[in-house]
């Protein structure tokens, strides 16, 4: 199976979000991964609580934040917008998807950055499943 990192500064909000919504709509496709240089002690408390009242997903329970080092060997890296340099972390495709954080500003900016990475994510499973990458 593909395994997908997504990877930004702190493994806090729009990574985390990318996992879980890699795991929610493309788990048949591929394996998510979310991770940080650095991480914060807890996932964003409003895009959890967001994730949780639109898709019924409890990222406090099925994930945690995490270092490059705490996730497997990748096929594809996925940078959030963060311009996180990961010249340590090999794989076969890389692409940054230039997403703002939406960390302390409105729930409408959040969910327009969460609908931003849904529709990626359906790219990528459109993308992978047509050969276009790997």
């Amino acid at each position: 199976m593909i395994k997908v990192g997504f990877i930004c500064v702190h493994n806090s909000c729009r990574s985390q979000i990318a996992e879980a919504l890699g795991k929610h709509l493309a788990a048949d496709t591929f394996e998510s991964y979310s991770a940080g240089t650095h991480t914060k002690d807890k996932i964003n408390h409003d895009a959890t609580r967001i994730m949780k009242d639109k898709y019924g997903i409890d990222m406090e329970q099925t994930q945690r934040p995490k270092l490059l080092e705490d996730i497997p060997e990748l096929d594809i890296v996925i940078t959030m917008g963060c311009n996180v340099d990961c010249p340590l972390l090999p794989c076969k495709h890389r692409e940054d998807w230039g997403l703002d954080d939406p960390t302390g500003k409105s729930d409408d900016e959040f969910l327009k950055i969460i609908a931003q990475i849904e529709r990626q994510i359906n790219e990528l499973v459109r993308r992978i499943s047509a050969k276009e990458l790997l």
